[in-house]
């Protein structure tokens, strides 16, 4: 058997940004943030009419939320759907310690 050598490019650890996207931290987040309410809707077992009515959305809104079509969902959105499903939000910012590469973006969560 021949060993066939495969070129790769290790990725930067944001798809978005990998693609060319113009806003990749922006993407990133509302990623971030739509996977956060998919758990949230999901774990509590909620319909989909339930979950439209608790978000103000439409059903086909939510359904289009669910499946990562973010296009139309503002980071706004997003956020104010974390308040809806009575999540706090909490913002920290700290300097990045010298001599480290930027970390970006983290998220932590408890979803429940």
């Amino acid at each position: 058997m021949s060993e066939e050598k495969i070129e790769y490019e290790i990725g930067s650890g944001n798809v978005f940004k990998d693609l060319g996207f113009p806003n990749p931290e922006e993407e990133l987040m509302k990623v971030r943030f739509a996977s956060i309410i998919y758990d949230i809707i999901t774990k509590r077992g909620y319909s989909k009419m339930e979950a439209a009515k608790i978000l103000g959305i439409s059903k086909t809104e939510l359904t289009t939320l669910m499946k990562g079509r973010l296009t139309d969902c503002s980071l706004n959105h997003l956020l104010s759907f974390l308040g809806k499903l009575d999540h706090d939000i909490e913002i920290v910012i700290h300097k990045r310690p010298p001599n480290t590469p930027s970390a970006g973006l983290r998220i932590s969560t408890s979803v429940s």
